[in-house]
């Protein structure tokens, strides 16, 4: 299983249309090459953080990858693509940008050292001290 972080402006998609949503939902509308090709590693079962970004700037959820790569209904375009995402549960305690700058065992993570990447990897190790901030139960 690999780990990720999916951003979105909450006042465009926020963790409570997640969760309303239900069953599943286009992560659409990416158009950086970088945050697309991420998109193309994720496997069905593969976890993510719900990242809301401008003021927030806060992890609030986690969702699964329910669908893999397939075209952006938002386009004609062929060159972006998309997954589909569920909400699997909220955050707890939410964990902000700040929170993660100022945890040292968190300096090599994307989401610190490049905010601006809407869909980025994690890495297990990180994603075990965010759910540990958040206190939110993960395996292993």
């Amino acid at each position: 299983m690999a780990y990720w972080l999916f951003k979105s402006e909450p006042n465009v998609w926020s963790w409570d249309d997640q969760v309303a949503k239900g069953g599943g939902e286009e992560w659409d509308g990416i158009r950086n090459y970088q945050a697309r090709n991420n998109m193309r590693l994720m496997k069905l079962g593969d976890l993510g953080f719900f990242y809301h970004s401008m003021k927030e700037r806060t992890i609030v959820g986690v969702v699964e990858v329910c669908a893999e790569i397939h075209p952006d209904s938002t386009t004609d375009d062929p060159r972006w693509e998309c997954v589909d995402v569920k909400a699997v549960g909220e955050m707890p305690n939410p964990v902000t940008l700040a929170q993660c700058k100022s945890d040292s065992r968190l300096k090599d993570m994307v989401l610190v050292n490049n905010s601006r990447l809407s869909v980025q990897p994690v890495r297990e190790k990180e994603w075990k001290i965010i759910c540990e901030l958040g206190g939110y139960p993960h395996s292993g």
